[in-house]
Parts: C-alpha cells; sequence; structure tokens
C-alpha cells in the first residue's frame, strides 16, 4: 500500500497561543468564549451545525449551519465518464470559479492529485493539452450552475502530476501546481514508486485558460520544487507560491515575469524566482510557535537556477535521489538566509494581501529533517503577506487539535471572510475566520463510502472557492474517491 503523507501525523503538542493581526483581522483570538470542543469520529460536537441531506440523492454528506443547502457531484465512487470520453480521475484537489458560458452558470477547473507513473488521463488520442503520456494527474473543466448541476466538463490539462492546489489570475486562467519533483532524472519519491516510466520531469506550474484546454506548457522559470499553491499580485506583476516540502523547510517565492501579464495575458517563461527572507535574521525558524501579533519585515533573495535537471540513463533508476530534488531549489534560499516554513499549502489574494497557510506551524522549532512525521510540530497557522509594506503578518496559529487542525486551502468571500479547509486525521471542517475576531465551523464532513459503508470523516476538505456572485461555495472532498459540492445559503447570517 502506498504510504499516504497526509495521514502521518506529528503527536507533538503545540505551544499555546493565538496571534493577532492588525487591521481588518485584529483581535483574531483561536475561537469565541466557550467554544465546544471539536468532536472525533466516535462521537462528534456540531457546534450549531446540523445534518442536511444531500439534493442528490437525500443522503446526508455534510453538516451546515441553519438554512445552508447543497448538492454533489462528481462522485468518483461510481465511475463517470466526461463529455470528452475522460474517465474522471479523483483526488480533487485545488479548484477555481469562473463566470460561466451561459447565464447562471460557473467554470470551474479543478486540480486531481494523483501520483505515481501511469497513461495519462483525457480523450483517445491524446493532444498538446498531455505533457506526460506517462503521468496521471491534471485537471478538468466543468461548466455547472450554482445549484451544483453539471452542464458540460471535460480535460483541460493532463499528464501532470500531483496536481494539488494552484490558483486564479486575473486574465481569467487558471495556474496549476504539481507537488512534486518526480521525473526520469530522479529517484523515487516517498511511495517508493519507480520514476522511470515517466517521459518528462515535473515540479512546474502550468497555466490553464477558463475556457478550453490547455498547452501543457510548464513555466520552469518559477521553479522545479514540490508546488502548493499560487496567488497574483496585479498591481506589482507578480506570482507568489507555497512550497509544501513535506520533511524539510518549505519557502514561499515569488515570480516575477519578464512581461506584465496583465498587458501580455498569460505568464512567460523569462522571468525571475525569488525566495522569503526575515530581515535580520537569517534563516528565521517560522515554522515554530511565533509570539502573539508576529511582525517582520522581510528581502528577497534570488534564486540562481530554479529548474534543475540530472543526469541519468533512460529505463534505469536515476542516481539523484528524491530527496536531494527536493530541496534543491529551496537548498539555494536558505544558503542566502532564506525564512523556513512548515509545509506552506494554500493561498489567496486580497486587497494588496497574500494570505497563506503553514499546515504544522506553530509548535516547538524543528532541530532537523523530520523525514517522517513531517517538518513541524504545530497544528497549523495563517500567515498574512502585505505586498505593499513587504510586511509579514501572523494572522492565526492554532493552540491546539481540537480547536484547528491542518488548515490547508483557503479562499476568501465577498465580505472579506477567510474560509479555510482542514486536513485532520480525524473530523474535517470548513472554517471562517471573521474580522470581528472569531473562528467558527461553516461546514462538518460526513460522508460515507457508497461502497462499504464506513465513514469518510477523514477525508481532507480542498479546492474552497466561491462562485463569481459570491452566492455558491463549491469545494471538494480529496480522497481517491473525489467529491465536489456546491453549498448556498444565508452567507451574511454567519458572517462569510
Amino acid at each position: 500500500m502506498a504510504v499516504e503523507r497526509r495521514t502521518v501525523i506529528k503527536g507533538a503538542a503545540v505551544a499555546a497561543g493565538a496571534t493577532a493581526l492588525a487591521g481588518p483581522f485584529q483581535g483574531l483570538v483561536a475561537g469565541p468564549a466557550g467554544a465546544a470542543p471539536k468532536g472525533t469520529m466516535g462521537g462528534p460536537a456540531f457546534r450549531g451545525l446540523r445534518p442536511v441531506p444531500d439534493e442528490r440523492d437525500g443522503k446526508v454528506r455534510l453538516h451546515l449551519p441553519e438554512g445552508f443547502r447543497y448538492r454533489s457531484f462528481h462522485d468518483t465512487e461510481t465511475p463517470i465518464v466526461l463529455d470528452d470520453g475522460t474517465a474522471l480521475p479523483g483526488r480533487h484537489d485545488g479548484m477555481g470559479a469562473f463566470r460561466g458560458p451561459d447565464r447562471g452558470t460557473v467554470t470551474l477547473i479543478r486540480n486531481h492529485e494523483v501520483n505515481n507513473p501511469g497513461p495519462a488521463f483525457g480523450p483517445p488520442g491524446g493532444g498538446d493539452h498531455v505533457y506526460d503520456p506517462m503521468a496521471r494527474g491534471g485537471c478538468t473543466h466543468i461548466d455547472v450552475d450554482g445549484r451544483g448541476n453539471v452542464k458540460a466538463a471535460w480535460t483541460a490539462i493532463s499528464g501532470t502530476m500531483m496536481n494539488c492546489s494552484g490558483g486564479q489570475v486575473p486574465w481569467g486562467a487558471w495556474v496549476t501546481c504539481e507537488e512534486t519533483v518526480n521525473g526520469p532524472d530522479v529517484g523515487p519519491d516517498f511511495t517508493g514508486a519507480s520514476n522511470v516510466p515517466l517521459t518528462k520531469p515535473h515540479g512546474y506550474v502550468f497555466e490553464v485558460p477558463k475556457e478550453g484546454r490547455a498547452k501543457a506548457r510548464p513555466i520552469t522559470r518559477a521553479g522545479r520544487f514540490p508546488h502548493e499553491a499560487v496567488s497574483f499580485d496585479p498591481r506589482e506583476g507578480r506570482l507568489y507560491l507555497t512550497e509544501d516540502n513535506f520533511a524539510f523547510p518549505s519557502g514561499f517565492y515569488r515570480y516575477t515575469p519578464k512581461r506584465n501579464p496583465m498587458r501580455s495575458g498569460h505568464l512567460d517563461n523569462d522571468g525571475t524566482l525569488q525566495m522569503l527572507a526575515v530581515k535580520g535574521q537569517p534563516n528565521a525558524h517560522l515554522e515554530g510557535n511565533q509570539r502573539k501579533g508576529a511582525t517582520y519585515k522581510v528581502e528577497w533573495v534570488d534564486i540562481d537556477d530554479p529548474d534543475p535537471t540530472y543526469p541519468y540513463t533512460p529505463g534505469q533508476t536515476a542516481p539523484t535521489a528524491n530527496d536531494t530534488a527536493l530541496q534543491h531549489v529551496s537548498g539555494q534560499g536558505r544558503a542566502k538566509g532564506a525564512a523556513g516554513f512548515s509545509r506552506l499549502e494554500g493561498q489567496i489574494y486580497d486587497n494588496g494581501v497574500v494570505y497563506f497557510t503553514s499546515t504544522q506551524g506553530g509548535g516547538d522549532p524543528e532541530t532537523g529533517n523530520e523525514l517522517i512525521n513531517g517538518y513541524g510540530n504545530g497544528f497549523g497557522q495563517v500567515w498574512a503577506y502585505d505586498t505593499r509594506s513587504e510586511t509579514l503578518r501572523l494572522v492565526y496559529q492554532s493552540p491546539g487539535k481540537q480547536t484547528f487542525d491542518f488548515p490547508d486551502n483557503i479562499t476568501v468571500s465577498h465580505r472579506g471572510t477567510l474560509v479555510v479547509c482542514e486536513d485532520s486525521n480525524q473530523d474535517n471542517y470548513v472554517r471562517g475566520l471573521s474580522r470581528g475576531g472569531q473562528l467558527w465551523d461553516i461546514a462538518l464532513n460526513r460522508a460515507e463510502s457508497a461502497r462499504t459503508g464506513l465513514p469518510r470523516y477523514d477525508d481532507e476538505f480542498a479546492g474552497s472557492t466561491f462562485s463569481p456572485d459570491g452566492r455558491t461555495l463549491f469545494v471538494n472532498i480529496q480522497a481517491s474517491a473525489g467529491m465536489s459540492f456546491a453549498i448556498w445559503g444565508p452567507w451574511e447570517r454567519i458572517g462569510v
């Protein structure tokens, strides 16, 4: 059985202490006073949520606040064939929502985080949307209404690997991220599967237009490392990138294209990659427990070799270890004083600020590489980077597993509330962080397997994104049997 990184959880206790962020998140705390403890799979405390039947078939898969409804779609526990003849893969992960082709419709571009070599999915005959014919990840295009009824769906890009998250960009495209450095030039990753069948190196970001299929061309100058998510600052014309380097310190990066995409309409492959460092604190341990109101002035160090390749003989296992390749890009930054985080995952840009999550941040600082349990001893942090003042602030730090556990994908509502997906090994929630300073529950996973009837409560939420009109939250269950949801209701009543 393949080792699943996300199920290998640290048991170390996190140091307590929520942190605050000045401005719209001033006074942010761990949770409202007297909040009920988080439940377990055996007996959850729902904290204001109630079971709601799925409008697809009447089964209860989510618990939601009063007045909310939902419909699930593209549930791959049973085979689904898209309009182009594609067998829909599972592992639904990061996702973006755009205005659809018809009134009342939304176009979703959805990642499928599928690892290990194998034939690329997609319509027969392939095409220039296929990057590596022996890689099984990619993205699908879905046209759906605000109530979760699918109108059309097809392959948008394929032949990529471990398409984890990504991000929307203002000119009407999605940037999908490969959370790997696999390729024929490096040895096996954490699963132990051979990379010999792969035909191209992986570990890149790709631009996917919302209208149709992508031309599968990696933006190699944006780095070859385990990418997680991106966001774009239209004022500066820069792409920000998170790294989920599970076993080693992760970096926060920015990529500056040679030509401003707000004018050219696409990301070029001629830019520069840089990594965040804290001024006056070389190699700052930002994965560790932070003081309340932690604020840092930052600078950026250049990555001289963003796209490494390694010698290998076709048909033979490459001599370069996967762990070596995982650290090549970030190691260059750390040699110049770049900061280390724990497992940076989702991010979102909002009004000059990039919000991003550190999944295992907030515990005792690391003293070395954690090859088994992951780099980081905490239960999660949310950071904010002000692109204008070049200031990094800690928005939130989990005081413990029962309050907030392993934040992952993140988005923002039209009212400015952060909406965060949990990737726990127990109950998984979609959570809200309010401008008034409270953390609360939006949704609880209560899906069960259609085949076995067993709970799937530990399947993570991913891909949170609002429809362009702000009325519908789309979100995924990320598992081998993936599933998507459309959730709607009186968002203003719950402060979202």
